[in-house]
């Protein structure tokens, strides 16, 4: 039935790599069936017919589909399947474009479609590794013009070793995480997060993936020159050459004039006079061409701003190449919230808000990875009316998730542990104004903002964008490049980290990749630009993290009891730790391990729960003094509660430091009292003193002394009663 059918099988990290081709989804493009370990994923890519109409773009779209049935699970929604993509799938899929888009034809329309299903996994061989090489794959024996193929590895280090491939228990003592993409000479993408590594280490990281991706680049190679099909011819959409020429000659001096400017708004109103006079002298030359000029128009642009680089070292502000735009940093822009820090870098500027909450606030996950839950939450919002547009917000799009998940990146490895510090920390960026590397400025923002809330960081963090220019064999990188330079340029090369070392890199390209000198002289750029924001910024605003929280943060307690009294501290429906929630105006969370996390906005009110807690989780000690509250009244004497479900009795002759005839002339139901824990009975039994707590808490001198009284049998009904709840808790 499947005559088309083939299986190509190599290693990849120890571990088989398995390409099944001809018997999947075989009315794609493009599609293989790969396997590594017991990874599995399908792999198509598809291509439509004609170009699509009216687009200046290639409009390429990846897609990462997790399916939970490749993990086991049933999906927790409603409707128990699969909705929008997680954030996991969005950045997925993100690692996948990134280092494909650049090696289509960029004169290309037709829509293109890759889609990456994943059927099983195996959580030693990471899905997204696997997925960007079977797209590699599929795009690469399919007709779809395209200069691959690829590869990608991830790379750990392990007790000071580089590891290809970490399996699972490698990668959680993994000092970095770092994904590359290779062509068969260059570096097509880096994707890294670690702690604090220098930069000698994680370029020899780098280099040690882009050897082990050369392997699998021949492997595929090998597939495509046995299966391949012959790539199709398309429409260009690029310009008629001497079309361009002649706009360009009509309008280069005027674009000169008007990009020579530092202000993004002085700029765009000066091209606005220069596109109306080209308009009006070539739409008659080139009637229904429109797009067209304006596609010459924003050419001639690149042509200039790239010639000012290469030739004369120019850049369109008048920085010199590794000059930082102005920068100012703040803190405590917001009264209410739990910490604020706004930083500038010349016309980007990023507001960052930090919020406190308890772990139950810790965000709960439901994709095919272990992960269940993370307590460090980073969003990142890019309103349109940051650079100056009227587009309505519709949520979170891709370039927002995974601008969001490289600041959190870059930030996760100063976060104190839940031990350290046990809060659940949401960190929200808002852009208010945008011109160039918006989320390394929220990387900025965010360390400010963290360190006014008191937040204990390990080290603060700073983050600086590096660009490039390319021509044959030359090349010339810039640091802190703005918008224009980011359009116009083959590179965004984002680098977060600390003085000691790096925690986050995130690299786009618009060309096939980089050479090491490149990449080597990126780092050496950004070390230095994030030092010099760290010392001259960042620091004289605030040097360490305040020592106390806001006001309004909420004030955690924690504590850890025996895992087999969590039945104790919550009790039957919930009740005993509802009863505390309510009394002590608190949250609780426990968790499975025995862990107590108490939250409230006063402290005395969390250390009120925290107190009860221990007093029903642990034995109380004798000698030990509570305040607690009378719950009933007997001839010979009154239960008092010491904490929810715990129950003691104060004999009659135990009651005051004077003699007491009658219980009710000294005590009523719902009085709160201090007693003293005495002596446990051979039955276990909770026995107190509200005589001696008095004499030792508040100094009263004894009027008499009590005869010594006979152990308590079995007593009233009520006290057999209580006997058996005391016994229980």
């Amino acid at each position: 039935m499947f005559e088309e059918f083939r299986k190509f099988e190599t290693t990849l990290a120890g571990r088989p790599l398995v390409v099944e081709t001809g018997k999947m989804a075989q009315l794609a493009n493009g599609s293989c069936l790969i396997r590594y370990g017991e990874t599995e994923i399908l792999c198509t890519a598809t291509m439509s017919d004609k170009p699509r109409e009216g687009v200046d773009f290639f409009p390429l779209s990846v897609d990462f589909e997790e399916k939970l049935y490749s993990v086991g699970k049933i999906p927790g929604s409603f409707q128990r399947r699969e909705g929008r993509a997680s954030e996991k799938a969005t950045l997925s899929a993100r690692v996948i474009d990134r280092p494909i888009r650049p090696l289509f034809p960029k004169d290309m329309r037709n829509d293109v479609s890759v889609v990456s299903t994943i059927m099983s996994v195996d959580q030693d061989c990471l899905p997204e590794i696997t997925a960007m090489i079977g797209v590699s794959i599929a795009i690469s024996i399919s007709d779809i013009p395209w200069d691959g193929p690829i590869s990608g590895v991830s790379v750990g280090l392990v007790d000071g070793k580089f590891v290809i491939n970490p399996t699972e228990a490698e990668r959680e003592k993994s000092d970095m995480a770092v994904t590359v993409a290779s062509t068969s000479e260059l570096v097509a993408m880096i994707e890294a997060g670690a702690n604090e590594v220098d930069d000698e280490t994680m370029f020899d990281g780098i280099m040690f993936a882009h050897q082990e991706n050369q392997k699998i680049v021949k492997f595929i190679q090998d597939i495509t020159a046995e299966i391949g099909k012959e790539k199709i011819d398309f429409p260009s959409n690029d310009p008629d050459p001497e079309m361009f020429e002649a706009i360009k000659e009509f309008a280069i001096d005027d674009i000169k004039a008007a990009l020579d400017t530092d202000d993004k708004r002085v700029r765009d109103e000066r091209l606005k006079p220069v596109y109306e006079a080209v308009h009006e002298k070539f739409d008659e030359v080139y009637p229904d061409m429109a797009e067209k000029i304006d596609d010459c128009l924003y050419k001639t642009q690149k042509f200039v701003v790239r010639r000012w680089l290469l030739d004369e070292g120019k850049r369109v502000d008048g920085r010199g190449i590794d000059e930082i735009r102005p920068l100012s940093a703040e803190i405590d822009l917001l009264s209410r919230v739990h910490g604020s820090g706004m930083f500038t870098r010349g016309q980007t500027q990023v507001l960052s808000v930090t919020t406190l909450g308890s772990m139950a606030d810790a965000q709960l996950l439901d994709g095919i990875d272990n992960q269940e839950s993370k307590r460090y939450i980073h969003h990142y919002n890019f309103p349109s009316y940051s650079v100056g547009e009227t587009r309505p917000s519709r949520g979170p799009g891709r370039r927002e998730i995974g601008h969001g998940a490289l600041a959190e990146r870059a930030l996760l490895p100063v976060i104190p542990s839940v031990e350290e510090f046990p809060y659940t920390i949401r960190v929200v960026s808002e852009v208010l104004s945008s011109n160039g590397s918006t989320s390394q400025g929220s990387v900025c923002g965010s360390t400010l903002s963290l360190m006014a809330a008191g937040v204990p960081i390990k080290a603060p963090v700073a983050g600086i964008s590096c660009g490039l220019i390319t021509e044959g064999d030359r090349f010339m990188t810039m640091v802190d490049i703005q918008g224009l330079e980011d359009f116009f340029g083959d590179m965004d090369f984002k680098v977060a980290g600390t003085k000691k070392g790096i925690t986050a890199i995130q690299m786009d390209l618009k060309v096939h990749g980089l050479t090491p000198a490149i990449i080597k002289e990126a780092l050496a750029k950004t070390h230095k630009a994030r030092n010099y924001i760290l010392d001259e910024v960042m620091l004289p605003v605030i040097a360490e993290p305040r020592p106390e929280l806001s006001k309004y943060a909420p004030k955690m307690l924690t504590t850890k009891i025996d895992p087999d009294k969590i039945g104790d501290v919550i009790g039957k429906q919930g009740k005993v730790i509802q009863k505390i929630c309510a009394e002590c105006n608190c949250k609780i969370d426990v968790e499975e391990d025995g862990n107590v996390f108490i939250s409230s906005t006063d402290l005395d009110d969390a250390q009120r729960a925290l107190n009860m807690i221990e007093t029903i989780a642990n034995d109380p000690e004798e000698g030990a003094i509570y305040k607690g509250v009378v719950t009933r009244l007997m001839s010979f004497g009154a239960f008092v509660e010491i904490a929810p479900g715990k129950e003691g009795l104060v004999h009659i002759s135990q009651l005051d430091v004077k003699r007491v005839d009658k219980v009710e002339d000294c005590v009523n139901v719902g009085d709160e009292v201090i007693v003293k824990v005495l002596p446990i009975d051979d039955q276990g039994r909770l026995n107190l003193s509200r005589r001696d707590a008095l004499i030792e808490v508040e100094g009263l001198t004894p009027e008499y002394t009590p005869e010594p009284r006979a152990p308590r049998k079995g007593g009233s009904r009520g006290d057999n009663r209580n006997r058996r709840g005391g016994n229980r808790h």
